[in-house]
């Protein structure tokens, strides 16, 4: 699920290991054609998804009932205890189930592998997704899989502690220069202005902001090392080392919703997974939401997505699109976003959905520019590396980190 993103986990070793030591090895997915030969009639689906929680899975499940009861098809939803685990086993061990929850981070290591199959301009309207995540899963030119639902960036404040310093809606940021401005006045009154995750998963809205960006749009270049990308990781420095801006761990917190819960902080970056957060553990908080303040280079915000993947080795195919088809419909989307927060990957339902979570416009309207995770295979090492060095920015050189994730991410991306 989207929103589950903000506590992404590491790729499971095994799993890596074997996805992408069965193609290494030549038994790639799509060489076994007998086990790719298709069956009609009535299909009896596996879905494996990686859900948030008991609403997901049983919105789901009941998606699927409805659907399988008017198709004559069967379709067991199946919530995974470690969905990248599990996937890259099934996948690897040539047992994978028919439809499964892909994320963003991920696909590019599916698809170079020949794992999913490119089904996703045969679903109706196709262009209808947003562009932002119809690109999160493209691979050499191919829409693989159908965008599920997504999350984007976007800054939450503390109305109390905004109005215990003295501050106004004149004073909410729209610009780099206002967030430091508004930032250091919180500090004046003694009150932690920001707390930012200390990973690329929220530093990297800066480097959009800034018009810099890690990967060429099309995932095959390394793009780490520019003034773009420097120019944010110097102002990220510059909260940190100020005292404007503090890591979670600084604040003792797992993540920066737990410390902005907990009134640790006048303000926060996260995803709208955040309002579901605060209301279960922090029901008393009371804040706005608005979208990032803008760079140099304009407004820049992250998204989180997955997609509906499909194995290339199921027997189901047909039958496993028309089931995407029906979990992707405007009124269906509508459905999984009031059972368990997602936004709609169509742009058809943004108005239902405005409509439905007028608190939440930030974040939907962040769609029209945000951006999506790295889109290239083989890069998680890379992008830990990275994560490594935003942990110690404050302390660090940001040049010096900018070139050597440049010289990891080249290697990579040659293979």
């Amino acid at each position: 699920m989207a929103r589950g993103s903000f506590r992404r986990a590491a790729l499971a070793g095994l799993a890596a290991t074997a996805l992408f030591g069965s193609a290494a090895c030549g038994s790639g997915f799509n060489d076994d054609k007998k086990s790719a030969d298709q069956k009609s009639g009535p299909a009896a689906l596996q879905i494996l998804i990686g859900s948030s929680g008991e609403a997901e899975t049983k919105a789901v499940q009941e998606a699927a009932s409805k659907w399988a009861g008017s198709t004559g098809n069967t379709a067991t939803v199946t919530p995974a205890q470690d969905l990248t685990q599990q996937l890259g086993q099934a996948l690897a061990g040539g047992t994978p189930p028919d439809v499964f929850y892909v994320d963003a981070s991920r696909f590019a290591d599916y698809a170079s592998v020949g794992a999913l199959e490119p089904y996703g301009d045969k679903i109706s309207n196709s262009g209808d997704f947003y562009e932002n995540l119809r690109t999160s899963f493209t691979y050499d030119g191919k829409l693989y899989c159908a965008p599920k639902d997504f999350s984007t960036l976007a800054l939450q404040i503390n109305t109390d502690l905004w109005q215990k310093a003295g501050l106004t809606d004149a004073d909410i940021p729209t610009t780099w220069e206002q967030l430091t401005a508004s930032a250091q006045k919180l500090k004046a009154k003694g009150i932690t202005p920001l707390a930012l995750g200390d990973t690329r998963d929220r530093v990297g809205a800066f480097m959009r902001q800034a018009g810099g960006w890690l990967t060429s749009d099309d995932g095959k270049t390394a793009t780490v090392d520019t003034p773009e990308n420097l120019q944010a990781l110097q102002y990220a420095k510059s909260l940190l080392t100020a005292g404007l801006a503090k890591y979670p761990k600084q604040l003792d917190s797992g993540w920066s919703g737990e410390a902005f819960g907990k009134g640790k902080a006048a303000m926060t970056i996260e995803g709208n997974w955040i309002k579901g957060a605060l209301q279960n553990d922090y029901p008393n908080i009371k804040y706005t939401v608005h979208p990032l303040p803008a760079g140099p280079k304009g407004k820049g915000t992250l998204s989180f997505t997955n997609c509906w993947g499909i194995a290339a080795k199921s027997k189901f195919k047909d039958q496993a699109i028309k089931f995407v088809e029906a979990m992707t419909t405007a009124d269906q989307q509508m459905t999984f976003a009031k059972a368990f927060g997602v936004m709609p990957s169509r742009q058809s339902a943004k108005d239902a959905y405005t409509a439905a979570f007028p608190t939440d416009k930030p974040f939907i309207e962040g769609a029209e520019y945000a951006h999506g995770p790295v889109n290239a295979p083989k890069m998680d090492s890379v992008l830990s590396d990275l994560d490594t060095g935003i942990q110690g920015l404050a302390g660090g050189d940001p040049k010096a980190l900018l070139a050597r994730v440049q010289k990891n991410a080249e290697a990579a991306l040659k293979g």
